[in-house]
């Protein structure tokens, strides 16, 4: 990457140059064919450049960045929106571009990959998609009908995760080797490299004030917060989360003993109506159900309410050890957006020698879960992308066991550290934001820190941490938290040598507890001892994942504000 951003910074300095010679020969051209006309080409395309230049400032892609709104015509006459627009526009050609490129090999190479590449490539495959879904909603909303401004939050988030999707595809390929050749790497490096330069020009554009109420706790991407939940939860969906089973109005249910509509929840998923605008309710009943569970994409503002933390349990075994991708392992995956569980466990059984295995993947844009449990080992809960809220959720694992580059806060959770294998460590987070201007990061606030059973005994034979730089500009934040003892006075580990310690962003916030003490914590560049209250509130769900604008739906309780 810094190879990269050195060469970016030679081409954009040898740019001007190259325009002005053009400039030059466009102009003595013209003078030779007509002298009277001959300055106005050469006018029209110095502005043309001067344009693109100026628009592309800042952006940590510029070569690139002028170098294709250069491209676009009547750019002098284009508002910021739709200059926006337009190199979106040209993001999305590219991903469609790379996904047949990537399709053309996965039947190229069909009879020499292995079972883990072929999976790495069907991920990417499904990541395009998502990328274009993501990509087609951002055109939706910088449109002349909408309101950029009022949609700044969801811009952000959108290109957010069309980010990610590419950084997961990218990373898949290069560790499963899979035969894929620079062109493609390449490819997804510069779709990356133009939704970089899309999200630092949407930063020209007025963001709506967040509003924040000193009864609530809080990302700015969340909002407000009332009745201590988000406000994009629906008074409705607040009800079913507050409301006894009992109380509930249920559109399916499922049972094990057969007393329901189904016996499998991936039964009930696939007969929930698609692209639903209104909330779809799954009743699980008590039991263990071992099966895999997706809500994929078309499956919008579905909730699954089970019986209650141990009592309604998903289970599978799904891991990297048995050559499934990370990406891939998870007992149940979500990528539907609005999607609300309650009540629930899910657990990856794989076991610590079996590496990543997650329990929940969740890429559901205004997802929130409320009394459930994640229990795994490594990466057990993967905050995959976009907006998500956990309330009063248990989250068991050992290694990177929250991990992911989503907006989300858990609030009011407990995150327990499980007995590692021998040679292992404890790390609570790994937080993978791959650019500074992603508004992503993990905030974990008043939350407990501590052991789970099987570690309490052995606890001083294992190191443990709150997190490490999974990527470069890694985000995470402990506010106000209860730190048990089990964590190392560093509080942090490094991910490799030096990687990331001077771009992460890593604070804590009057937390408490015996390992909430800060005086031997790591004194790398981006870790911070956060004092002052006005920069921990951008950490809250009001700030950080704007919740006032859906929380409000889901009837889970939730706190804006940190007093």
């Amino acid at each position: 990457m810094f190879n990269l951003r050195k060469r970016s910074k030679l081409l954009f300095t040898l740019l001007p140059i190259s325009a002005i010679v053009l400039i030059l020969l466009t102009s003595t051209t013209h003078l030779k064919k007509s002298p009277k006309t001959a300055d106005i080409p050469c006018l029209h395309l110095h502005k043309h450049i001067q344009v693109a230049r100026t628009t592309c400032q800042g952006t940590l892609y510029p070569h690139i960045c002028v170098s294709t709104l250069s491209s676009f015509p009547d750019l002098a006459s284009k508002s910021l929106p739709e200059i926006i627009s337009a190199n979106v526009n040209h993001t999305m050609y590219e991903v469609k571009s790379s996904f047949k490129k990537c399709t053309r090999l996965r039947k190229k190479l069909k009879n020499r990959l292995d079972l883990f590449q072929r999976r790495s490539l069907d991920d990417c495959l499904e990541l395009f998609d998502d990328t274009i879904a993501e990509l087609h909603t951002t055109l939706s909303d910088l449109g002349p009908q909408k309101s950029p401004s009022r949609h700044y939050h969801d811009l952000q988030t959108l290109l957010s995760a069309a980010m990610t999707d590419q950084q997961t595809c990218l990373d898949e390929l290069v560790y499963s080797n899979a035969g894929v050749g620079d062109e493609i790497k390449n490819g997804l490096s510069k779709i990356s490299h133009h939704l970089s330069n899309s999200l630092v020009m949407l930063k020209r554009i007025p963001a709506p004030a967040v509003k924040t109420s000193m009864s609530s706790e809080v990302f700015p991407e969340y909002g407000d917060i009332k009745n201590g939940f988000p406000s994009w939860l629906s008074p409705k969906d607040q009800k079913l989360l507050q409301s006894s089973v009992n109380e509930t109005k249920y559109d399916l249910v499922v049972a094990k003993d057969g007393t329901g509509n189904f016996t499998t929840i991936g039964e009930a998923v696939a007969a929930a109506p698609n692209s639903s605008t209104t909330r779809f309710v799954i009743y699980i009943k008590a039991g263990a159900y071992f099966e895999n569970v997706e809500v994929v994409r078309k499956k919008t503002k579905l909730m699954f309410i089970g019986d209650g933390i141990g009592k309604t349990v998903v289970k599978a075994s799904r891991n990297v050890v048995d050559k499934w991708t990370t990406f891939q392992s998870a007992t149940v995956a979500v990528v539907g957006d609005g999607f609300i569980a309650k009540g629930i466990t899910i657990e990856n059984t794989a076991g610590p020698s079996k590496h990543q295995a997650v329990a929940l993947r969740s890429g559901s844009d205004l997802s929130a879960f409320y009394k459930c449990s994640f229990v795994g080992y490594q990466d057990t809960l993967y905050v995959y992308s976009l907006r998500q809220f956990y309330r009063e959720c248990d989250v068991y694992g050992t290694v990177d066991f929250i991990f992911g580059n989503a907006a989300v806060v858990l609030q009011n959770c407990n995150l327990y550290a499980r007995k590692p294998d021998e040679n292992q460590k404890n790390i609570f987070t790994a937080q993978g934001r791959v650019d500074p201007n992603q508004n992503t990061g993990i905030s974990i606030l008043n939350c407990k820190v501590t052991a789970a059973a099987d570690l309490i005994p052995v606890k001083s034979s294992f190191k443990t941490y709150l997190g490490r730089p999974w990527k470069e500009y890694s985000r995470t934040v402990f506010l106000r938290s209860n730190i048990d003892d089990l964590v190392d006075p560093a509080g942090w580990l490094e991910w490799d040598g030096t990687f990331a310690l001077s771009t992460l962003y890593y604070g804590e916030y009057m937390n408490r507890g015996p390992g909430s003490n800060t005086s031997a914590r790591v004194t790398w560049p981006g870790y911070r001892v956060i004092n002052s209250s006005t920069e921990a509130s951008q950490f809250t769900v009001a700030a950080f994942i704007q919740g006032n604008e859906w929380l409000n739906s889901t009837g889970i309780p939730y706190f804006v504000i940190l007093s």
